[in-house]
């Protein structure tokens, strides 16, 4: 078994059976994405368009490919006919763009709202007042070709554990408090991204329920 394999079944193993696993491919060769399908991984996450496109075209058609990284509103035309999730839909005008470019496909396609709790101002999303604000206007609603299926957000790059617990529990929180406020009978409303290869398991005990992990499956990135 190669070491690509061992590490995704030693991470399924050790995350609870409702939390699914996001590899993440960026950076890394066809080849090792081919080694994790072969494992069993169907979940796999890029963030540069121009890297997704060409992977797509050479890799099984069961894979579901979730956008992780900032998304630039140009590029958007080019994921959204095979997207499974975009994870990163950080301000009101991507919001849109995804819309209008996924009305022109006839798709509706799913994305997670992108927080921004870290304290590094080189992170993109939402502050929690921000995204307050945008769902009490009620202009989402309106938007026929986009689905919204939770939040995503990243905790500061620190060795403070418990800031970086502060920030995943406060994020868990916003997503529990906009379910009950504007999603509640939305059932596609479920999932709270958190967590990479450094900090999985604290984002896992906070609530997140999606994992996007890299360095732990496939090794250091060959930039």
């Amino acid at each position: 078994m190669s070491a690509i394999a061992e590490n995704i079944q030693k991470y399924k193993a050790s995350l609870p059976q409702e939390v699914e696993l996001c590899a993440v491919s960026k950076f890394h060769a066809v080849e090792a994405l081919k080694e994790a399908y072969d494992a069993g991984q169907r979940i796999f996450g890029e963030s540069r368009v121009q890297e997704l496109l060409p992977k797509k075209e050479q890799l099984p058609s069961d894979i579901e490919w979730h956008f992780i990284g900032h998304l630039q509103t140009n590029k958007v035309k080019y994921i959204v006919p095979f997207v499974s999730l975009i994870h990163s839909a950080d301000s009101v005008k991507l919001i849109k763009e995804i819309n209008s470019c996924a009305q022109k496909e006839g798709r509706v396609v799913n994305c997670l709202l992108q927080l921004h709790v870290a304290q590094e101002e080189t992170k993109s999303g939402f502050t929690i007042d921000e995204l307050e604000v945008y769902l009490e206007s009620g202009e989402w609603r309106n938007l026929t070709s986009i689905c919204f299926c939770g939040v995503m957000g990243m905790a500061s790059y620190t060795d403070d554990e418990a800031q970086i617990r502060e920030e995943f529990i406060s994020i868990r929180s916003e997503f529990d408090k906009i379910k009950q406020k504007y999603f509640a009978d939305n059932t596609k409303f479920r999932y709270c991204s958190m967590g990479m290869s450094h900090d999985y398991a604290m984002a896992v005990e906070c609530g997140s329920n999606i994992v996007r992990v890299g360095t732990g499956i496939f090794g250091e990135r060959i930039y």
